[in-house]
């Protein structure tokens, strides 16, 4: 596992744009300001890219890729199309299965269990319907929280709404499996819950 996912807090700041068919982030450290790490959504077909500007852009698959600045996978995510219900699948630097995530039925505000390689559930992520405040929580720990609302250092970065930050526990242990998942998790919760 790469080193950079035993941070405990990352300001992830979405690329913006009129006509962008891809999701891209810059994830950055708060205390510096530098980018730590890169999240690019690369590989999209033709119709995929048309269909991200309709009603069906909530169904459409992806395949998105954190990397280190130096271009290092660090954590790969990929969902095929979406019917009902996202299965988003988590890979890591290697392409090896680490786990994903599976929509709830019936959630309001979006909430969805993260799995293990094995299907078994690590944490769920729950949210509020009428904004943007997650709680990733097992057995009622709290893992790890992502918001928009942020006043500490970097505080800079949050000029419009594509930003948050997020925030992992330090009961969560280093070079954890949960870690992947978390950040992969918060990669996608625009594109799953929130499009």
């Amino acid at each position: 596992m790469n080193d950079v996912l035993n941070r405990n807090l990352f300001l992830v700041k979405e690329h913006v744009g009129m006509f962008k068919a891809a999701n891209n982030y810059d994830i950055y450290d708060p205390d510096t300001g530098n980018i730590i790490m890169e999240c690019r959504e690369e590989r999209l077909g033709t119709l995929t890219k048309l269909c991200r500007f309709t009603d069906l852009k909530r169904m459409t698959p992806f395949d998105i890729q954190i990397r280190s600045p130096e271009g290092n996978q660090v954590v790969r995510v990929t969902r095929g199309i979406a019917v009902l219900l996202s299965k988003v699948n988590v890979l890591d630097q290697h392409d090896r299965p680490l786990g994903g995530f599976k929509q709830k039925f019936f959630s309001l505000g979006g909430a969805f269990n993260v799995l293990d390689a094995d299907d078994n559930p690590i944490c769920q992520l729950k949210g509020k319907w009428t904004g943007w405040n997650f709680r990733f929580m097992a057995n009622g720990v709290e893992f790890a929280h992502v918001t928009k609302k942020w006043a500490g250092i970097g505080k800079e970065f949050f000029t419009s709404a594509d930003n948050y930050v997020l925030k992992i526990s330090e009961s969560v242990p280093k070079d954890h499996v949960a870690r992947q998942l978390i950040l992969a998790a918060v990669m996608c919760i625009d594109m799953v819950l929130k499009e």
